[in-house]
């Protein structure tokens, strides 16, 4: 039986392009206006990265990433459609709820220390998600039609056709997770932790 997945989540086009390279292990979620109630939860165990163009704001995203953002943009597919690439496995959910966690975690996922803080308080609810994961690059990347439903500020998606998975790749060396996985897990021993 073949491998497949149709849940996807959305990130900035930049980001994925940062997770693909090995540059950053996790992403720092809150939830799209379309999820104001209940906010981002992580309800997947592994999902599809579904590179998007839309909110994405050079000021918004880390300064070492900013060289990078023209060639994201160039690898952009032909309207109508997207491209993916990778999924992801998820390794650890952390609920950050103390701010002063915060700047410790930069090195690992690809936003602004701004856009971080903006995220936390947004809604007036101090928090946000940082979820760890692990990337890996599929066989044969897939180009799909954009589905009017796919757009807007929300993070998942289920997708109108499977991807399939079997022969991805992860980008990063197992053993190289782990130990920043383990940083991770110093660093934010004091936060509130989620099973994935």
């Amino acid at each position: 039986m073949a491998d497949v997945e149709r849940t996807a989540l959305k990130e900035w086009a930049v980001l994925v392009d940062a997770m693909a390279r090995g540059d950053i292990i996790a992403m720092v979620r809150k939830g799209g206006i379309r999820e104001q109630r209940a906010g981002f939860d992580v309800r997947h165990d592994r999902f599809l990265l579904y590179p998007t163009f839309f909110h994405e704001n050079t000021n918004h995203l880390a300064e070492r990433f900013h060289p990078t953002l023209a060639a994201s943009h160039t690898r952009r597919p032909p309207a109508g459609f997207s491209r993916i690439t990778h999924f992801a496995e998820v390794l650890a959910v952390w609920n950050i709820t103390d701010p002063s966690l915060l700047p410790s975690v930069a090195h690992e996922h690809g936003l602004a220390p701004e856009a971080v803080e903006s995220r936390f308080h947004y809604r007036g609810k101090p928090n946000v998600r940082l979820v760890a994961v692990r990337t890996l690059a599929l066989a044969d990347p897939v180009e799909i039609p954009e589905a009017p439903r796919y757009a807007g500020c929300v993070s998942w998606l289920e997708l109108d056709m499977d991807i399939a998975v079997q022969g991805a790749r992860p980008v990063v060396a197992e053993a190289e997770v782990q130990q920043r996985l383990a940083r991770l897990h110093v660093m934010l021993g004091n936060a509130e932790r989620e099973s994935p």
